[in-house]
């Protein structure tokens, strides 16, 4: 008990390396959290014990981020992190189950059961002595700092508030709280510098403008247009978290829109380019563009209710228009459809992948799903419960029912296999596949023919039908 009394004294002592006070100027303004609409039921326990096990050690400990943001916008997290004036060594040293991860900057991830709440050290202001690339962008930055220089290191000020479960406060240095009552993004600084240090804000600033459907500050988004090419010195692992995020947002066709909007999709994010500028005649496009956004709508709806997206059935429903025009052209040179399905699949890939970092079990997942679609239209014998047992049905029947939906599959193939999927039992069926087999057989039968005769039938003989010409 003493020593975390002599600590909690420590910290405020002059030249403390984590506890200083606020620098006059840096002070936030306080809320309380409850009158700004902030709902302590929706924080999980973690976050709450990882934010009191801190402060009982003498250290300052905040819910930030999204989740404050999330919270005031009467949502439910999908996850916690909480910043601290200890550093990650402390962190560990106070909860049994804790890891520090990271190598640019060290964080701790505090594990309670399956909840992983991720720790970080309040981090210094940029400086001029760090290090930078030609443009500006930070290359190595890894400085601990105070809790006024962390928020101003933040991007929009809509996600630098520090909530305090405990005391239920809400600390905001960047004019946060107002942003968010009235819809609005903005950057934090100044905004050309703050572009040219990552130019990743960019696309972040558009992304959450469109998630939130929020209006975007004029002073935000002026430099952007001018800016826009530095996207193409940012790593292109960085680039498809980021791209996954947009896709994951609820709004995605809003998000991608709003990229072209602000010149941010020319070049150096290639996906973009050929989801809004596919290749192909005037009808090929407008399909594309009518699958895409379909495809995106549905995503949007799952995300909504709270279902899990697979990243797989995302990138197959985008880059599926490039593989569909290849196939189709070469069966019209004679190549058998499942053969030229593949030599598709393989020319797109080999011509994507690199551009777009996609992570190979990604890409697995995708060729899967396209090479289920030949197989639903195969209806005969046991070829549709083989299907069914499939591990990527369900994803290949979704991505059925998007074809179907823009004109790239037989009319009623969908309907076919939601009747197969929900019939009770084996026996139903069974039943319906031989419906279907005898209604095919019956439209591929020859019609039946007279028989030519030498001579005169004789009295009695009836018509002969020709093999197999009897109707079902």
């Amino acid at each position: 008990m003493i020593r975390k009394l002599l600590r909690s004294l420590a910290r405020f002592a002059p030249g403390h390396a984590h506890g200083r006070g606020h620098a006059r100027g840096h002070d936030p303004k306080v809320h309380k959290a409850s009158r700004i609409g902030i709902d302590r039921r929706l924080v999980s326990s973690g976050a709450i014990r990882t934010v009191e096990g801190l402060q009982q050690a003498g250290y300052k400990a905040f819910v930030v981020g999204g989740a404050v943001r999330d919270l005031m916008l009467g949502l439910r997290p999908k996850d916690f992190d909480v910043a601290t004036d200890a550093t990650p060594e402390d962190v560990q040293h106070i909860f049994r189950r804790a890891r520090i991860i990271g190598k640019r900057f060290r964080l701790v991830h505090v594990l309670f059961g399956p909840e992983t709440i991720e720790v970080s050290t309040f981090r210094a202001a940029a400086g001029d002595d760090h290090e930078t690339d030609a443009h500006g962008r930070v290359l190595r930055d890894n400085t601990f700092g105070e809790q006024h220089e962390d928020a101003a290191r933040r991007d929009l000020s809509i996600n630098a508030l520090y909530y305090d479960p405990l005391s239920d406060t809400v600390l905001d240095y960047h004019h946060g709280v107002e942003d968010l009552q009235s819809r609005r993004i903005r950057i934090i600084g100044q905004p050309e510098r703050r572009y040219r240090e990552d130019p990743v804000r960019m696309l972040r600033v558009v992304r959450f403008a469109a998630k939130l459907q929020f209006d975007l500050e004029a002073k935000t988004t002026e430099p952007i247009a001018d800016l826009a090419d530095l996207i193409q010195n940012v790593p292109q692992a960085r680039l498809f978290d980021e791209m996954i995020k947009l896709l994951q947002s609820g709004q995605a066709f809003s998000g991608l829109q709003q990229l072209r909007r602000y010149g941010l999709h020319h070049g150096c994010l290639p996906l973009v380019d050929m989801v809004l500028e596919p290749e192909g005649s005037e009808d090929e496009k407008q399909q594309s563009l009518a699958f895409v956004k379909l495809a995106l709508e549905r995503t949007d709806q799952r995300v909504q209710q709270g279902k899990p997206i697979s990243v797989g059935f995302l990138f197959a429903s985008l880059l599926w228009c490039p593989v569909y025009r290849h196939w189709k052209k070469l069966e019209a040179q004679g190549m058998k459809s499942v053969p030229g399905l593949h030599e598709a699949i393989d020319q797109v890939i080999d011509q994507q992948l690199d551009r777009l970092s996609i992570q190979k079990r990604v890409v697995a997942d995708l060729r899967e799903i396209w090479l289920l679609q030949p197989r639903f239209e195969k209806r005969n014998g046991q070829a549709p419960f083989r299907l069914l047992s499939h591990l990527r049905f369900r994803a290949g029947y979704d991505f059925l029912l998007l074809r179907e939906a823009v004109g790239q599959a037989p009319e009623g193939l969908g309907a076919w296999w939601t009747e197969f999927l929900e019939a009770e039992g084996e026996e139903h069926r069974a039943q319906l596949v031989q419906r279907t087999n005898t209604r095919q057989a019956s439209s591929s039968s020859p019609r039946p023919r007279r028989r030519r005769r030498s001579k005169p039938a004789a009295q009695g003989d009836g018509l002969v039908l020709s093999e197999g010409g009897t109707e079902s």
